[in-house]
């Protein structure tokens, strides 16, 4: 992507001033660097089983989980998949990958057997640690593999062929005495996202990178998000998105914070785990926060230790940020802003500061330290003033290092003077804080998470009876955006909305599913073939009506 610049490029820095990273150290080096300072204190606390373990603990046996990988042939440069939902294991996997200069490639436990097999063939991975109800899904993966692959379960019973996690955290730690040298431009995580465009692409990120990330937030002394070792931060959202392994876990160990584990959202265990672990931090996500602000029975709890409650992930308005803090008087909300290609943290609130500064209702705060930000105008890519809304750029030491074996697309993302171009619309006002207004990229948010429309576009053509078909976004007041689906049937077929909805959620995870299917004539492409979603959107916001005379 070409970055034409005007004479005098307005750059936008943060309000708070830069601080060192030292970015020379590896990601599990830089977590674990104060972990001696609160050894005895409590690090992750299982929120299923009640289980307390301490930062010696984690430090342990994160290095014998390394151990144990090593045992397994996992060596520099090798790809690990962690298919988990929210467990200690997770954090001792990723970590101890990290201590091998391997990767960490994290997917969600619900895909399909076919959405597992593309993620982890793309990303080369050789061991998959997951659940044992998640081992059949794995089957043809295996069967089809070039190389063995290994499968770790973290419970019982263990699958004929399969390694418990236990013999992980019987490995001896001093085998790493002689671990290798980790370049900090290493990869060591690999999430995959679809980007602006097109299909889920492996997200290199490199120590570098995530050092400098969670120093951009939790280090320094007037640290743009004040974690201490006397908080205690709940974990619910998904440690397979960057949000959570980012925000929660890496900035929490870096901080010496506590941090409590939910394996999946239960909206009474939740305030059950605030009262009885007096939860000071609480990351979430709008759909959450709807959730919290509507339900009664949130009103049986003592949720007064709550101090801070993030929101990242997809936009909350003025109205849902005023009912929250009918419920949760004494905390301070604010937003982040962030996309995995970015590190993932491009803004922050400044409400969160250990010196707050007064924000703004809808803005996602300001700039990260030690990155800079600038607006672009979409069509002359020149740099725009204050107040003017463009594209949003970001350059730093915290992005990607590029796409996994994707040149042309990382090129299209990050230009030649490496600033990355995120695909989204916004502003930064007189104040320097951001607000975003829309998007260019084609990503649907479905409670956060992402849905890419291509990856839906390239199944429903493969059915015999569609010729063509698109798909964008609707509104939705729950999941804030569902995918639907416009299709052009094949000559002769009278395929129903209904097959076409079940021929997609035999294939993909629940929040992929088409919601509605609006019959067409063709689909309206620009002279290259792009499909032009403008017009789709235009025509729902317009209220579309289907062949059946059902308007949108």
């Amino acid at each position: 992507m070409g970055s034409i610049p005007s004479e005098k490029e307005t750059i936008f820095r943060s309000k708070l001033p830069d601080i060192y990273v030292p970015d020379h150290l590896p990601l599990h080096s830089y977590c674990f660097e104060h972990a001696s300072d609160f050894s005895s204190r409590p690090c992750l606390i299982d929120g299923a089983t009640g289980e307390v373990l301490t930062y010696a603990d984690v430090h342990l046996t994160t290095r014998r989980v390394a151990a144990g990988l090593r045992r397994l042939g996992v060596g520099q440069g090798h790809v690990v998949m962690l298919l988990l939902p929210n467990c200690p294991e997770f954090a001792f996997s990723f970590l101890g990958a990290s201590y091998l200069g391997a990767m960490s490639t994290t997917a969600n436990p619900f895909y399909t057997a076919a959405e597992i097999h593309k993620q982890a063939r793309s990303a080369g991975a050789t061991v998959v640690v997951t659940e044992s109800c998640n081992v059949a899904k794995l089957r043809e993966l295996r069967d089809g593999a070039t190389t063995v692959i290994k499968v770790v379960v973290i419970d019982e019973p263990v699958p004929e062929g399969c390694v418990h996690f236990s013999e992980l955290t019987a490995g001896d730690e001093s085998e790493l005495d002689d671990c290798v040298k980790i370049d900090p431009d290493d990869v060591v995580a690999l999430p995959f996202s679809s980007g602006t465009t097109g299909l889920p692409k492996g997200v290199m990120l490199t120590h570098r990178g995530l050092v400098t990330s969670v120093a951009q937030q939790v280090d320094g002394e007037n640290p743009n998000l004040h974690f201490t070792k006397e908080d205690v931060i709940v974990c619910l959202l998904p440690l397979f998105h960057i949000y959570s392994l980012n925000s929660v876990l890496l900035c929490g160990l870096r901080a010496g914070s506590a941090i409590v584990i939910m394996r999946k959202f239960d909206m009474v265990k939740l305030m059950e785990l605030v009262e009885k672990h007096r939860v000071t931090i609480a990351p979430f996500v709008p759909p959450i926060v709807v959730e919290i602000a509507k339900n009664p029975a949130v009103d049986r709890y003592d949720l007064s230790s709550i101090r801070i409650v993030m929101s990242g992930a997809a936009p909350m308005g003025k109205e849902l940020e005023n009912k929250l803090m009918e419920k949760l008087p004494n905390a301070t909300l604010g937003q982040g802003y962030g996309m995995t290609e970015a590190g993932p943290v491009l803004s922050m609130c400044l409400a969160f500061a250990k010196e707050p500064f007064d924000v703004k209702s809808g803005s996602c705060g300001t700039v990260v330290r030690n990155a800079e930000l600038k607006v672009v105008d979409t069509d002359t890519g020149f740099s725009l003033s204050r107040n003017q809304a463009g594209e949003i750029c970001i350059r730093g030491n915290q992005i990607m290092k590029g796409y996994l074996n994707d040149p042309e697309a990382t090129e299209r993302t990050i230009d030649k003077e490496g600033w990355l171009h995120t695909g989204d619309i916004g502003y930064v006002d007189q104040d320097d804080e951001i607000f975003i207004v829309d998007r260019l990229k084609e990503l649907i948010k479905y409670k956060g998470f992402q849905v890419a429309p291509a990856e839906l576009e390239a199944m429903l053509i493969t059915h015999t009876e569609i010729a063509d078909a698109a798909v964008i976004p609707m509104k939705d007041e729950v999941a804030g955006e569902v995918p639907v689906a416009f299709v052009v049937r094949s000559n002769g077929s009278e395929i129903t909305e209904g097959e076409i909805k079940l021929y997609v959620s035999e294939q993909v995870i629940f929040y992929k599913r088409i919601h509605k299917v609006f019959f067409v004539d063709t689909i309206p492409k620009a002279p290259s073939g792009k499909i032009l979603r403008k017009d789709l959107r235009a025509k729902l916001a317009a209220g579309y009506a289907n062949g059946g005379g059902q308007n949108v």
